[in-house]
């Protein structure tokens, strides 16, 4: 039997399944990739309303991470860069701070703002060169504790934590304590200290586009949604039964599997929101932070301050709320209205689109940067991809879908196959 004619499924095209199909293309397999939505990305998705692109959240890729190097051709996507810093919204007043080692412009503004003490600035530089000196191995080895106790731990003080690393890390963790691990803040915060935050010029889609673009032998099944995979099949809710060698669940198996049904994973969501506005309050492309307790909105960025492939007629500004709320979404933009003007002076807003995000990020404990082959696999035909089996970010998506597709060739060469399935049930 050739390679060819394996029926290998992937359920999910997310980027976890797309690196999957990917691998198993570069081993001369030709899978198949069972989508329910009618195009590819995942939670990594892009649409275009009134010339403006529109992420679904507000998400950006880091240039270090390992695995997109490895995967992703960046002059093709045409990255755009942000700034190393943020503008802090606090008390009717904003200020501008960032790494004067790596821009020059923030020394001064950041030498003399008010976010943070001497000693706290001295401690981020010591951070800094900690983290760069870190092996990614030796971060994912640490104990475990909360990021706020980390930071409390490492001596800074309250003021540089709850007008700093609290709005910025709330806006990458989607949660507003720094309750996540201690190990995603010093990973992430290495990713950021090795390279930059990066969006494609046609948007996040256009990194899941590539991954499709680069595969050549790999057929997709759009709008189709799994209701079950079995160990030789898989169940569509249309009551198709689908034949398949192996099976990688390149998203959430448990409400696929039955013996699954008690190990569902816990998600963080936000709510995205995106206005058209006359002019830009922060023109450079950088992080605005609202570091107001009382406020609903966590952090803003005008997607228009960097060059995109389409534009609008005017400026598009981005906002993001991960505190839990129980407005409706009339009540919910007049909210954030009323905040953005209170606390960054904008006005004159016009709402465009909202996106509520449930399944943003996996909510997970005990998070791991690696996984093996052999960890992937669920049954002898059915194996697992997706970041909610390592950590929180694409690099992670990325890792797993590898892993899991070498987990499925290591099975097919030891010779773990069953009859060959008749050509009825192709």
């Amino acid at each position: 039997m050739k390679k060819s004619d394996y029926k290998i499924h992937i359920v999910g095209a997310g980027v976890s399944g797309l690196i999957a199909a990917q691998v198993l293309e570069n081993y001369g397999y030709h899978p198949i990739i069972i989508e329910s939505t009618d195009s590819v990305g995942g939670r990594v998705k892009s649409d275009i309303i009134e010339g403006y692109i529109l992420d679904h959240g507000f998400q950006v890729l880091l240039s270090s991470y390992p695995a997109a190097k490895k995967y992703l051709d960046y002059t093709k996507l045409n990255l755009q860069e942000f700034l190393e810093g943020a503008t802090i919204f606090k008390k009717g007043k904003s200020e501008t701070i960032g790494d004067p080692l790596r821009n020059l412009h923030f020394l001064l503004p950041t030498m003399f703002a008010s976010i943070g003490s001497v000693a706290d600035k001295v401690k981020i530089l010591n951070l800094n060169n900690r983290l760069k000196k870190k092996s990614i191995e030796a971060i994912f080895k640490d104990e475990e504790k909360t990021t706020l106790l980390y930071l409390k731990d490492f001596g800074f003080s309250n003021d540089i934590i709850n007008n700093f690393f609290k709005p910025f890390f709330s806006g990458i963790f989607l949660e507003p304590d720094l309750s996540t691990s201690s190990r995603m803040f010093e990973f992430i915060y290495k990713m950021f200290g090795d390279g930059l935050a990066m969006i494609p010029k046609k948007g996040m889609q256009a990194i899941p586009n590539q991954l499709k673009d680069n595969l050549k032998n790999t057929t997709f099944l759009f709008n189709t949604t799994v209701e079950e995979v079995l160990d030789n099949e898989i169940k569509t809710v249309k009551g198709k039964t689908i034949k398949s060698h192996m099976t990688i669940i390149a998203s959430e198996a448990s409400s696929l599997i039955s013996n699954l049904k008690n190990q569902e994973t816990n998600w963080k969501s936000c709510d995205t929101l995106y206005f058209e506005t006359d002019t830009r309050i922060i023109n450079k492309p950088i992080i605005g932070l609202i570091a107001e307790d009382n406020a609903l909105i966590n952090s803003i960025f005008y997607p228009t301050s960097i060059a995109t492939s389409t534009k609008g007629n005017k400026e598009l500004l981005s906002v993001t709320i991960v505190k839990p709320h129980n407005l409706s979404k009339d009540q919910l933009i007049e909210k954030v209205q009323q905040e953005l003007n209170e606390h960054c002076k904008i006005k004159n807003t016009r709402f465009l689109k909202r996106y509520v995000i449930k399944k943003a990020l996996p909510h997970l404990t005990n998070i791991q940067y690696e996984i093996s082959n052999t960890e992937t696999k669920l049954k002898p035909t059915i194996f697992l991809a997706g970041d909610q089996l390592l950590n929180g970010s694409l690099n992670a998506a990325m890792i797993a879908g590898e892993r899991a597709a070498l987990g499925v060739i290591k099975a097919l060469e030891d010779g773990l196959i069953v009859d060959e399935l008749t050509s009825e049930h192709k």
